[in-house]
């Protein structure tokens, strides 16, 4: 396979990448063959749950439960008695309620509270319906209920999703309900009114949001999903979610969900866990279905059923909701049996051996097999740090199928040179190296820190450079040497991961502008207190503070990507690794690009360049509007020297200080 052509690495594996295609292919015709085709399988969300029947003139509603001894739908249509409306099992698992307008019109209404007692072997259950569309949190008992969605008029979208064209995938990730500076849960349309612009006018051409589908612990920052049809209804209706995209669109900007398929809660009031009384209805049975780190069930990808909910799921979003694609979570931990945990990558056989999921990799190439059909301008991230070969390659080849790979271990790398490596011992080669240790086809989301590390217990990079000192001196008028120290490393961190660290860039919300406080979800140990679970947007609006020059230096730095196009070049090229004087030189798309991580200013140092010619300054964190201190003339030319086949130049080599030149036309 292609993917073993272009990687001699493989070649003790050839016939395991052969076996891994065997497998899909075998799955898909399986599928086909029952079904028609991929996309018919995926539709069943227009079956299962609610839906309205216009000859009969009444509501459908079905669920899948084939080791259920009885099943009742109850609610305020029935004034709660829980046995009145029994359901049908049609002897294949599938039960079904018939509720006709003639008896149910005036009850069964928009907004209507219900859910489904199941009985089985495990007892008799309240549960939410496993196709419900909204599910609704009680202020007071915090017990959730499914909610009845039929509103009158249907969100009608207006605009088409925004064609990329010749830029980098430049994505805002963000997470509505902590995206408002109040101290409470956001909604979207105070995204649309508050964020949306900010994301539009920082030069980002893609959104992605987090927590989306529901979850029952707003803590999980919406990791622990328990109802995979259902918008959150936390921050509003699903029409006004519909509103969120349709506004992005029409701003230009795409919109990415987060998908979470990895894994999900355990709860069984509100998620799917033991819904038939069974464990094996869609997750895996005993320990094998327990992730060791999340406290959560783990899905049988083996089984059909759970296919078929998965990507029923996958198709839903697009076709409901017109997100753009989406950054699948928790790759690694669906991969391998052992979730990745404590495993070294350094033989092939770590990837094809007996450690693998070979269900879990069949549905993921199916997931994006089908995604790539409906629209092939949809993009899927994978969220993979294993470095699983063909993650990114085209299915025909032997590969998974997505269209990118988290970056992830560029910010674990800069959590260590900060946290453990003093300044004196930074290596150049190895800042060089680590961003650029990838394969040239595998296209890489780069991002120099996470949103793990924005929440309590980690730190964000300019926490974790200027500490305690942001409290007290970001005010322009307070000199700093710490804050002038982090200020100048946090521009110099961000412009070098972009410019070599892959071919799309992730920025988490807030750390564009170096957001001083962590993320706390309300919990019982702060009090249920929405604090911290906020984004303080009027700090990077104040031109009093030093936030406005790191969100000023963010707008520059993703308008110069832009122009440059230096994210779709060519590799870069290393020019120089100076360990003395650390100061790291090198050549993208024609450009120079300098970088003195040291304490020490150079004045006459000379540096390698590709080209002869006069060159000039384009970008340098040095500029006083990003916080740093002039100290390089934007509008001197520096002429190149030849000497013999050897061309280099000579600069005033800034401290702490990155400049990009430029050769005149």
């Amino acid at each position: 396979m292609k993917i073993v052509e272009k990687d001699s690495w493989l070649n003790p594996v050839a016939d395991k990448v052969q076996e891994r295609y065997n497998r899909y292919l075998n799955k898909l015709h399986l599928i086909e063959n029952q079904y028609g085709s991929l996309c018919t399988f995926a539709t069943a969300y227009m079956f299962f749950g609610f839906h309205y029947d216009r000859v009969r003139r009444g509501w459908w509603y079905r669920e899948y439960a084939p080791a259920a001894h009885y099943l009742s739908l109850f609610g305020d249509f029935n004034d709660w008695n829980r046995y009145a409306n029994p359901l049908e099992n049609d002897g294949h698992g599938v039960w079904t309620i018939f509720l006709p307008d003639a008896e149910y019109k005036d009850k069964l209404v928009h907004g209507s509270l219900l859910k489904v007692i199941v009985q089985s072997s495990i007892g008799e259950q309240e549960r939410i319906p496993v196709y419900v569309n909204k599910v609704l949190q009680d202020d007071t008992t915090k017990d959730f209920a499914a909610q009845f969605w039929n509103p009158k008029q249907p969100y009608i979208f207006e605009n088409q999703s925004p064609v990329l064209n010749d830029e980098p995938l430049l994505i805002y990730e963000a997470h509505v309900g902590m995206a408002q500076e109040k101290e409470g849960v956001g909604t979207y349309n105070e995204f649309i009114a508050n964020v949306l612009p900010r994301i539009k006018d920082g030069g980002y051409n893609a959104v992605q949001l987090m927590a989306i589908a529901e979850h029952p612990y707003y803590g999980s920052f919406g990791y622990h999903v328990s109802n995979f049809f259902a918008a959150s209804s936390r921050f509003g209706t699903p029409e006004e979610l519909k509103k969120l995209v349709d506004t992005a669109h029409g701003m230009g900007l795409r919109v990415i969900m987060d998908l979470v398929h990895s894994h999900t809660v355990k709860n069984t009031r509100e998620g799917i866990n033991l819904f038939d009384g069974t464990e094996y209805q869609y997750l895996k049975p005993g320990r094998e279905g327990e992730h060791p780190q999340w406290d959560s069930k783990l899905f049988d990808y083996g089984k059909t059923e759970t296919l078929q909910l998965l990507l029923s799921n996958v198709r839903y979003w697009l076709d409901e909701f017109h997100f753009d694609g989406f950054r699948f979570d928790g790759v690694t931990s669906m991969l391998y049996k052992n979730h990745g945990i404590d495993t070294v990558y350094d033989s092939p056989w770590q990837y094809f051996g007996d450690n693998i999921d070979n269900d879990a990799v069949t549905y993921l190439q199916l997931a994006n097999n089908l995604i790539h059909n409906i629209d092939n301008q949809y993009v899927t991230i994978a969220e993979d740090v294993s470095g699983m070969p063909g993650l990114c390659a085209p299915i025909d080849d032997g590969g998974i199928g997505f269209d990118y790979r988290l970056g992830m271990g560029l910010p674990d790398f800069w959590i260590k040179v900060l946290k453990d490596q003093p300044e004196e011992q930074w290596n150049m080669h190895e800042f060089f190296f680590t961003m650029t240790n990838r394969l040239p086809d595998v296209k890489t989301i780069a991002y120099a820190e996470s949103h793990d590390q924005a929440l309590v217990g980690d730190k964000t990079l300019a926490f974790r450079l200027m500490d305690k000192e942001m409290y007290t001196a970001m005010d322009k008028a307070s000199p700093n040497l710490i804050i002038d120290r982090g200020i100048a490393l946090h521009k110099m961190i961000r412009l070098f991961t972009i410019a070599l660290g892959g071919d799309a860039w992730l920025n988490f919300m807030g750390n564009e502008f170096g957001h001083p406080e962590w993320i706390d979800f309300p919990r019982y140990d702060n009090g249920w207190s929405y604090k911290y679970a906020k984004r303080q947007w009027s700090l990077a609006d104040n031109s009093c503070l030093k936030y406005h020059w790191l969100g000023d230096f963010d707008k520059a730095m993703i308008d110069f990507v832009k122009k440059t196009k230096v994210m779709q070049a060519a590799p870069a090229w290393l020019l120089n690794a100076d360990e003395d004087n650390k100061t790291i030189v090198f050549e993208r798309n024609n450009l120079i690009f300098v970088f003195n991580w040291g304490q020490k200013s150079l004045p006459d140092y000379r540096i390698n360049v590709k080209q002869t010619g006069d060159y000039k300054i384009i970008l340098t964190t040095d500029e006083k509007r990003f916080g740093g201190f002039e100290n390089i003339d934007r509008n001197a030319i520096f002429p190149s020297e030849k000497n013999n086949d050897e061309v280099t130049m000579r600069i005033y080599n800034v401290a702490r200080t990155a400049t990009v030149y430029q050769a005149k036309q």
